[in-house]
């Protein structure tokens, strides 16, 4: 009697298992295209809103004074995690904080580097914004796909596939096309007449994706060889960064913010803005977790398209057949270099690359569940 019953009860547990594995995939695919959503309106809607902020008349917020609160606005965040995560135990989180900031300061010096480094990017953005056209400093600044890829390489002794190698090459060359057709056309007239100034936007987003594929990569190798959390590591990055930002504001603005004061400027638009900058790198980090390399690509690629037509409308951004070329080799590039490599190697190390490979900078917000761990004595 137990045999025929445990026979019957099988195939209940199969088609029990059936359905709840559709359900799940189901849900794995509504989420994915969540998650599309979200990675294009945080991409476009950062650049656009910046972009809006800084070109209206009237008085304009200082925007190192931007910088240190959205960097405040992280490390708050992330200490409410860890709180969350240490279910309120006050105690407990304070001897966390102690033992990982202060007793292990030598490990929390080690991220002064790339907090200097993103500090220095934050500031530039804010500049190239304001002096280029929303949809040409989008272009421009994948450029960081690029210059993220070489640090990997000569950093992390990374390899690249050759549809990645031809993809840098596509996008370098796109971001080319770009920039000699903004160099040529109406848009510099545009910019000249608004007292904006074009070569001074493209240096700042140029030095920008520097800055920001050499601190990305350098981050991560901080947190492949730590075993610190990734909400702790980036507190630390957040202490030093609030620090510089201050130092920063200080040199820049300081006789200007002590007269006219720190929120000088600011409206609900501008509080927007620190808030998308602020989390929108923390949100867009867990989608990622959940979603992959290529719908970051695909998210990349369509918050290039909705930044090109919303700039027609809002600011009266010209595109032309060779901006399209341009702007179109950059879209595939991105699209061409979030694909899944070859499987010429284990699927361990191919996993890991892949995982790595777009940006680092984003992803460095997570860790990597199928990095090795790092062995003692090393």
């Amino acid at each position: 009697m137990k045999m025929a019953a445990a026979s019957d009860e099988s195939p209940n547990r199969s088609t029990e298992d059936k359905t709840s594995s559709r359900r799940q995939n189901e849900v794995n695919r509504k989420l994915k295209y969540i998650s599309l959503a979200i990675l294009v309106i945080q991409n476009a809607s950062l650049i656009l809103s910046i972009r809006y902020v800084r070109t209206l008349p009237g008085d304009h917020f200082y925007t190192t004074s931007a910088v240190v609160l959205a960097e405040v606005l992280k490390v708050f965040t992330c200490l409410v995690i860890i709180l969350v995560e240490k279910r309120g135990n006050v105690k407990s989180f304070v001897w966390l904080l102690y033992d990982s900031i202060v007793v292990q300061y030598l490990d929390t010096l080690k991220l002064a580097v790339p907090s200097l480094i993103y500090t220095l990017q934050n500031n530039l953005q804010y500049v190239a914004i304001s002096n280029l056209p929303a949809a040409t400093f989008q272009v421009t600044y994948q450029l960081k796909i690029l210059t993220t890829a070489l640090f990997s390489v000569l950093m992390l002794r990374k390899s690249l596939s050759k549809i990645q190698w031809i993809s840098l090459v596509l996008l370098f060359a796109g971001v080319a096309i770009v920039q000699v057709d903004q160099e040529s056309g109406k848009q510099k007239e545009a910019l000249t007449s608004t007292n904006q100034n074009y070569f001074k936007g493209l240096v700042s987003v140029i030095i920008s994706c520097l800055s920001s594929g050499f601190a990305g990569v350098y981050f991560e190798k901080i947190l492949k060889g730590s075993s610190a959390s990734v909400w702790m590591r980036n507190i630390q990055l957040g202490i030093f960064g609030t620090v510089l930002g201050l130092l920063g504001m200080w040199w820049n603005d300081g006789a200007a913010i002590a007269e006219k004061g720190f929120l000088f400027g600011y409206t609900p638009m501008v509080w927007g803005v620190i808030f998308n900058q602020a989390f929108g790198g923390l949100l867009v980090a867990v989608v990622v977790k959940y979603a992959d390399n290529i719908l970051k690509g695909f998210a990349t690629s369509f918050s290039i398209i909705v930044s090109t037509i919303t700039s027609i409308y809002l600011f009266g951004f010209h595109v032309d057949l060779i901006f399209t070329l341009g702007a179109g080799l950059v879209i595939g590039a991105v699209y061409m270099y979030s694909l899944p490599k070859p499987n010429t190697s284990t699927p361990s190390t191919s996993s890991s690359s892949n995982s790595k490979g777009g940006d680092s900078e984003l992803e460095a917000f997570l860790p990597n569940p199928k990095a090795p761990a790092k062995k003692k004595g090393n």
